[in-house]
This record gives C-alpha cells, sequence and structure tokens, in this order.
C-alpha cells in the first residue's frame, strides 16, 4: 500500500502573540497558535503568503471548501469580491522557534513607511490576538525555499533592501563557518542597521539612503569578489534587482544558474499590481 505523502504547503490560522519595533523601517510582529505544530520552515528565504483582514473584519476571509486542497481555497478566494477577501501578500519567515510557548511561534518583519499599503498599515497597528492566516511550509525542504547554496560554492554574494532584510539575516544565520560572505544592505535610515549573526566570514557594507549611499550596482561594481566559485543572492526592489543580475551575469560573468534573483516588490507598484506584470528577465 502507497504511502501518503504529505503536501508541503498548508492553511495555518495563527493569533499574534506580540509586535516589537526594530527600527524606522521594520517592525517584527510575533504569531502563534496550535495550527503552528504542523508548521516547518526550512529557514533561508523561506517565503509564505500572508492573509490579513480587511479593516473592520475580525478575521480574514479565506474560504473553507476543500480544506485540505490548497488549490481549492485559493480559487474560492479569489472568486470573493476585492473588498471581502483577505488581503494576500508575500513574506518572509525571519525565525521560528518551535519550543517557544505553547505551540511554538514564528517572526514575520514587516517594512513600513508613511504611504505604505494594507499590509504596512496592518502592521503599524497590530495587537496581541489579532488573527490571521497563512499559507506556508509543513515540510521544511520545500519550494519557497530560494537559497540553495551550490556545493562547490566558496563565497557567497549577498544584496538585499529593507524588503528583503529579514531574509538576508536569516541566510546569514544559516551560513557555515568558513564561506566568506559580501553583503551589501540597503535601508532609508541609519537607524535601520541591525546586529547580524553568523558563523560565516562576512564583510557587510550598509548602503544608508539617508546618507547619501551610492545605487546598488554603483556599490558591488566598485568590489572584488572572494573566491573562485561563488554564489549570489539577490532580493527587493525589482529594478534595482535586474540591474545587479545584468551586472552579475553580463559583466561579472557569473553563470545565471548561480545567481538567485527575487523581485519582492517594484517601484510604483502594488504587490497585486506586480503580481500581474510579467518581470524582465535578466
Amino acid at each position: 500500500m502507497p504511502t501518503a505523502v504529505a503536501a508541503p504547503f498548508r492553511f495555518f490560522p495563527l493569533q499574534v502573540v506580540r509586535t516589537r519595533r526594530l527600527g524606522p523601517s521594520l517592525i517584527r510582529v510575533t504569531f502563534g497558535g496550535e495550527a503552528l505544530e504542523g508548521f516547518a520552515s526550512g529557514g533561508r528565504d523561506q517565503s509564505l503568503s500572508l492573509f490579513l483582514p480587511h479593516p473592520g473584519q475580525e478575521e480574514p476571509v479565506v474560504p473553507l471548501p476543500g480544506e485540505e486542497d490548497m488549490y481549492a481555497r485559493l480559487g474560492a478566494w479569489r472568486a470573493l469580491p476585492d473588498d471581502e477577501r483577505a488581503v494576500l501578500r508575500s513574506y518572509t519567515v525571519r525565525e521560528q522557534r518551535p519550543d517557544a510557548g505553547e505551540h511554538g511561534e514564528i517572526d514575520i518583519d514587516f517594512a513600513v513607511h508613511e504611504d505604505g499599503g494594507p499590509a504596512c498599515r496592518w502592521a503599524q497597528k497590530a495587537s496581541a490576538g489579532d488573527r490571521v492566516t497563512i499559507l506556508g511550509p509543513a515540510i521544511a525542504d520545500n519550494t519557497a525555499v530560494r537559497f540553495r547554496l551550490p556545493e562547490d560554492a566558496d563565497s557567497v554574494v549577498i544584496w538585499a533592501d529593507e524588503t528583503a532584510l529579514p531574509a538576508a539575516s536569516a541566510i546569514l544565520e544559516w551560513l557555515p563557518a568558513g564561506i566568506r560572505a559580501q553583503v551589501w544592505i540597503e535601508v532609508p535610515h541609519a537607524g535601520d542597521r541591525t546586529d547580524l549573526v553568523t558563523a560565516a566570514d562576512a564583510d557587510v557594507t550598509w548602503l544608508v539612503r539617508d546618507e547619501g549611499a551610492p545605487p546598488a550596482v554603483e556599490a558591488v561594481r566598485a568590489a572584488e569578489f572572494a573566491g573562485s566559485a561563488p554564489y549570489a543572492w539577490i532580493a527587493g526592489e525589482s529594478g534595482s534587482v535586474r540591474a545587479l543580475r545584468r551586472h552579475l551575469v553580463n559583466e561579472r560573468g557569473l553563470d545565471r544558474r548561480r545567481v538567485t534573483f527575487v523581485g519582492y516588490w517594484r517601484r510604483g507598484l502594488s504587490e497585486d499590481a506586480l503580481r500581474e506584470t510579467p518581470d524582465d528577465d535578466a
């Protein structure tokens, strides 16, 4: 008799446990709930889909038909009116602590700013007990982890803006001792600098916009890469990510298969619009 295979992704109803301001542009929201006992983050840049309520709703509206069928539930969600169905946004699992609290905890860091969208506004007002739903991993080895270090890689190149800082931080914590890492983190304000923990031999450069930091490509182009077999991970604003990927592949000669790139947002577009707009491949 064949063995049942666990679905890699499931819906998890969760509640806010607490919130903490990390700096001018980041808010950490900690979630808990009984459902977390089945949650299994793969670490690194593990992403998930976060469903949030509209103002005035007590919980996000995510229909239940085919509860164990991810696609049936997503289809039912899409069929709802825009002002009723839950707001959907993509985020990174900053950390999972299975032994914290009664059922474990996960942290999600939200990049916030004055003219932010619905997720930004929700995070700024979030408080203990607020309810959300996430579509996330039930097995640790899943396709929503994009950072995949090749066995022969002897160095890592990382660029991230404030939206990708949580993922970059988690990647640095995951990197093994002995590997060299060159890291550029672009943030709006000096107060957005955070302590980055890693066992890797890491050289971190903070690019603070308020301090007149150079553009991403200019900053990376000026550096001499360490090692002979680098692997690159670049994530954040789509325009900067595309420009960096072109630099790494076309100017530096990196094999495009050794460059992982993720556009988390695009200047001038909401995430909803970004989902419907094809991104150019470098």
